[in-house]
């Protein structure tokens, strides 16, 4: 007997769906910054009450530097969970990317350890896709072996101790300002926003993106080539992360084998934070800039009222748990696992 699901999901109207999907993407995406912002009010005001140093214009510096290199591993993890799937390494992949960066810059120069750190990080991105579509290996489980590998190479490299390089251009670049006052570290990255937000609502790739995360058998049946794409995903994430490690090595002026630490709860809690659906296919990296925004604030305010880091773990565990029941989607779900 035909099942309910076979007409349903034949060509003709899995293209109709992915059209009416595609056609209502950009008004439906763009809206409801509301919850993000009045998290970020309600912070900024209870901070300034408790410490009005918090307001200060340094501190506001520090927001800035100390949220560059978060927003760029949370843009990365934001593309593979748009598909439905989520990245363990990333954070890991930048302490390896960093250290690189800090073994090579002395004799490549900038550009010619920038480019190692990139290609290494979209090379582990490619990995890790590869395996995920070929060897149909659930993304957890894959990126969670991925961040042990990374991590003991990390550690093999370095022996555990500090890559310390000679060449101060990289950290003048990275902590110098070429345009009113700001930071570099904070102009690549919302360079960085930018352009994934133009990537999100104005291309193919964009569209396809959230397609997969839509669903992958509809975006199959009305031709996105799922594979690919979904691999490219995670070699846009991989690469993003190499350059965050430069930017890291650069702020820091060393590359260090705990560089990376912390990073991946707070890109998931940026990315959950700020709308970003763990169920794929809702929110993007303008909503993820929000995201990361109520992260940094957070994480400032506390260090500002000297919360310690074992409440501050708690309390960004808590934004976790309560931002993704608010986000995900639950129709995509017949079991909780």
């Amino acid at each position: 007997m035909p099942s309910r699901g076979r007409s349903i999901s034949s060509p003709q109207c899995s293209r109709g769906k992915m059209r009416t999907i595609i056609s209502r993407m950009p008004s439906g995406q763009i809206r409801s910054f509301g919850p993000s912002i009045v998290a970020i009010a309600i912070l900024i005001a209870y901070f300034s009450i408790v410490n009005p140093l918090f307001l200060s214009y340094e501190n506001a510096g520090n927001i800035g530097r100390q949220s560059s290199v978060l927003l760029m591993v949370s843009l990365a993890e934001t593309v593979i969970i748009l598909i439905g799937s989520i990245d363990l390494s990333i954070g890991a992949l930048v302490t390896l990317t960093g250290i690189l960066s800090a073994l090579t810059v002395d004799a490549l120069g900038i550009v010619g350890s920038m480019a190692v750190a990139v290609v290494t990080g979209a090379v582990v991105g490619l990995i890790n896709g590869v395996i995920v579509t070929q060897l149909r290996v659930p993304s957890f489980l894959v990126t969670l072996g991925m961040l042990s590998i990374l991590s003991g190479i990390a550690n093999q490299i370095s022996q555990g101790q500090s890559i310390i390089f000679e060449n101060q251009i990289l950290p003048n670049m990275m902590n110098g300002s070429l345009f009113l006052h700001v930071p570099n570290v904070i102009w690549f990255a919302v360079l960085t926003t930018v352009i994934f937000t133009l990537i999100a609502f104005r291309t193919r790739l964009g569209r396809y993106l959230y397609a997969l995360g839509g669903g992958e058998i509809v975006a199959s049946n009305a031709g996105v080539p799922v594979t690919f794409y979904k691999i490219v995903a995670f070699v846009i994430s991989g690469g993003v992360c190499g350059l965050a490690g430069v930017m890291l090595t650069g702020q820091v002026g060393a590359g260090t084998p705990t560089a990376g630490s912390g990073l991946l709860l707070n890109a998931i809690a940026a990315v959950v934070m700020g709308g970003t659906a763990l169920s794929g296919g809702v929110g993007g990296p303008h909503r993820t800039f929000l995201g990361v925004l109520v992260i940094a604030i957070l994480t400032n305010g506390m260090d500002v009222t000297q919360v310690n880091s074992f409440t501050q773990d708690i309390v960004k565990g808590i934004v976790i748990i309560l931002a993704v029941s608010l986000t995900i989607d639950r129709s995509k779900y017949l079991f909780i696992k």
